[in-house]
């Protein structure tokens, strides 16, 4: 019936004149790839299926299986490798790296719960049912054992990547495909030469040198490179790129896979890019453009509607491994959720990630056939087993992720999101300018909803030429915020007292933060600190924030908060750890913190630290007096970020030692620090930033 189909195309490509078919000329060929990206999800998602499924089938319509439109040229197949890079790339690069080191053991149990359940399932399965030796039948197992994130695009669009139960399934496809890519290697060896003790230490060195060597190697590599470069922040994207697909070849020549070596690389650089910044919206568009596209079709091409009509051998193969994946798959999403405690959307979504299958599994698949392992009914009902996946996974991620989305579990404590409206006076410094444009990203939330406003105040009298070249500055960096697709207003006020510009302009803009720099290499600056930034405290109530960022904030590695006596009873004071909590979040970093005085003690720091969301656990070091505080601070590493909590003079919390803090910190190692004022004067923040169980 197959061939029967297959001449009927042809006949149809005869008479119509379309025999000159496929399409091979490189810009034709990346042109209906484009269009097929365009058009596909549009049409899949009229009729409710996500819209990735859509440019899986569009590669299946218009691939040679289908009706030969595009041919699947080695162009399409190195897109659709690099995509499956990629892709494996941003899903360690969008692992919640906090919440996954603060429970290894959720992805450790998910990760061994979903590969060995199916593995041991299936390898005895495809021994009775089907007739397999061994070897085969724990090498088909491991295929469907391991998964891979064909939904990832969905759930990072419905902004769950952070929940728990999503954390734990990204966190274990570290276990299953490294588990599944080790029985593969096992099993080759097996077959060459038997399984000796060599090979079991050349797969372990790799894993090793893999793992080792990256982790290493690029966290200090990329802080070097963010540290020391001023170019456009495409230089930042190629140096990732770079990483990306480097990390991949190591892992190729240590006889690895080379997704494998993407994901550790994602999650090695996962703190150097902040959320929500202009790098990651770079990485993300590029992702989700053009490479996981390509993946996607390349995957629709290599499936072969005619397997369906081939004969019952490879229906039943089919049939068996589908059979087999989706009830052990679900078996095991249903067991981590019993103990974890998960709810049913978390574990329609564990499922639906969980029973992905796409070029990983063929990858595997295809050099078993090439051993001789596999038949080509095997290969065929693989094809088949990731067509109905591909399917499959993409519609339970999207029906109960949406569910997960829309009931707010996977959202802060709080009942709404906290995206403040951040006002920014622009410093004449373009690097500093920029630094401070991503730590102001770096405190909302991702996407933005909220602008942030840029100001620059003129004195009365400026000229023409003053005013052209200030807005002409406004503009610039307005373009940076658009390249982060965060919103971004700018404001020019005329005024003869700068620190009255910028409160006046707080109140007209109703900013809830305002964010300004402090260059301690100037020095003017050091007077200035003491005129326009104090005046600005004294004119507003709003939570001002003074940083000088030695650094980029992206290559922070550790928050350290001092809590000066008593700020624990000022109002402002949950906001602004809520705000600092955030911020570490977003830039993927625990926070550590100082408590100056010897009451209350450390214990009950944490306790207070505890009731603000987000949930973080924060240690509290508990030090005699501010003599005490620098001692500590003189042990800290250049790239922790200092965050004192500093209250307007004679309020709750304050001491002249705060007085000279700017300067005092200036002098110990870490080269960035952001001095907090709280808000003052509107109690209802701080029922807002408790949470009360």
């Amino acid at each position: 019936m197959y061939v029967a189909l297959s001449q009927a195309v042809s006949a149809f490509q005869a008479v119509s004149g379309l025999s000159w078919l496929p399409f091979e000329q490189p810009v034709a060929v990346l042109a209906l790839s484009l269009a097929s990206f365009l058009i596909a999800p549009l049409l899949v998602e009229r009729v409710g299926l996500p819209g990735i499924v859509g440019v899986v089938l569009a590669g299946t319509a218009l691939g040679p299986n289908g009706l030969g439109v595009l041919a699947h040229s080695d162009a399409i197949v190195l897109l659709g490798n690099a995509g499956l890079v990629y892709l494996l790339f941003t899903v360690g690069l969008e692992l919640d790296l906090r919440r996954f080191f603060n429970a290894p053991e959720d992805a450790a149990f998910f990760g061994v719960t979903s590969f060995f359940l199916p593995f041991a399932v299936g390898t005895a399965v495809c021994i009775v049912a089907l007739g397999f030796d061994v070897w085969a039948a724990m090498l088909l197992s491991a295929v469907f054992a391991s998964h891979t994130l064909l939904a990832y695009p969905i759930v990072n669009r419905l902004d769950v990547t952070k929940n728990p139960a999503v954390t734990a399934v990204f966190g274990g496809i570290l276990f299953t495909d490294t588990s599944a890519l080790v029985i593969l290697a096992l099993v080759l060896g097996a077959i060459d030469g038997g399984l000796t003790p060599i090979l079991l230490g050349e797969v372990a060195v790799g894993l090793f040198v893999l793992f080792g060597g990256l982790w290493v190697v690029i966290p200090p590599l990329t802080r070097w490179f963010f540290r020391n470069t001023s170019q456009e922040s495409y230089f930042e994207f190629l140096f990732v790129a770079a990483l990306i697909f480097g990390a991949a070849s190591l892992a190729e020549a240590l006889g690895l896979a080379a997704i494998l070596g993407a994901f550790v690389a994602g999650l090695a650089i996962n703190r150097q890019i902040t959320r929500g910044g202009t790098l990651m919206n770079r990485i993300e568009f590029v992702g989700n453009a053009f490479f996981i596209p390509f993946f996607l079709l390349h995957v629709g091409m290599l499936v072969n509607p005619g397997v369906v009509l081939e004969g019952t051998r490879t229906l039943g193969i089919a049939g068996v491994i589908l059979g087999t994946m989706f009830v052990t798959k679900v078996a095991a999403a249903g067991g981590v959720a019993a103990v974890k405690g998960y709810d049913a959307n978390e574990l329609g979504v564990l499922v639906g990630l969980s029973v992905g299958q796409a070029a990983a599994a063929l990858a595997i698949t295809l050099l078993g056939f090439e051993a001789g392992i596999f038949s080509t009914a095997v290969l065929n009902a693989v094809v088949l087993m990731i067509l109905v996946s591909a399917i499959v996974s993409p519609w339970l991620t999207e029906r109960y992720g949406r569910r997960l989305a829309t009931e707010g579990t996977t959202k802060s404590d709080l009942e709404e999101p906290y995206d403040p409206r951040v006002l920014l006076p622009l410093s004449r410094t373009a690097e500093l300018q920029r630094r401070l444009l991503e730590l102001a990203f770096a405190l909302k939330d991702d996407p933005a909803a909220t602008p942030v406003h840029l100001l620059t105040v003129l004195p009365p009298g400026a000229s023409d030429a003053d005013l052209e070249a200030a807005e002409a500055d406004l503009e610039v960096a307005a373009e940076h915020g658009g390249a982060a697709e965060v919103p971004v207003e700018t404001e020019t006020r005329i005024n003869h007292n700068v620190a009255s510009g910028i409160a006046r302009a707080s109140v007209e803009t109703r900013a809830d933060i305002i964010l300004m720099g402090w260059d301690a290499t100037r020095t003017l600056g050091g007077r200035l600190f003491g005129t326009v930034i104090d005046r600005v405290r004294r004119r507003t109530t709003d939570p001002v924030l003074v940083s000088r960022l030695g650094i980029p904030v992206n290559t922070t590695r550790r928050i350290l908060l001092v809590l000066p006596p008593g700020i624990g009873h000022h109002e402002g004071f949950a906001e602004s750890i809520h705000l600092v909590k955030r911020l570490a979040e977003n830039l993927g970093v625990g926070v550590e913190a100082i408590a100056v005085g010897d009451r209350p003690p450390a214990r009950k720091h944490e306790r207070l630290l505890e009731l603000i969301p987000p949930e973080m656990e924060v240690p509290v070091t508990v030090v005699d007096d501010w003599d005490g505080l620098w001692e500590r601070l003189s042990e800290a590493e250049s790239d922790d970020l200092v965050v004192p909590l500093k209250p307007r003079e004679g309020g709750v919390g304050w001491s002249s030692r705060l007085r000279r803090l700017p300067v005092e910190l200036s002098d110990v190692p870490p080269e960035a620090f952001v001095v907090v004022t709280p808000r003052q004067g509107d109690p209802a923040y701080t029922s807002r930033f408790f949470r009360i169980d």
